[in-house]
């Protein structure tokens, strides 16, 4: 039985590159919304500083590991701990 490999236009293609990465990147927005989220239903204050290093972090497992953090910490500095 031959295998299914579908084809569509702009596969493989710079289209196709650009697509994925913008799906990489709301995934990381989205991410980091959800840590900023956690801290402030969790009533830790978050500094400017690390609201901005959140927003504009684009390394999902980097992002995962704060996201984690995000739900025992109590001060928004504690995110970074020792990477």
């Amino acid at each position: 039985m031959a295998a299914y490999a579908p084809h569509f236009p702009g596969s493989n293609s710079i289209v196709e590159e650009y697509w994925l990465e913008g799906r990489a990147k709301g995934k990381a927005e989205v991410k980091a919304e959800d840590i900023l989220y956690i801290l402030k239903v969790r009533g830790v204050e978050i500094p400017g500083s690390v609201r901005e290093r959140v927003a504009e972090c684009t390394d999902l497992d980097l992002l995962g590991t704060w996201l984690d953090r995000s739900l025992s910490i109590q001060r928004a500095e504690e995110l970074f701990g020792e990477e």
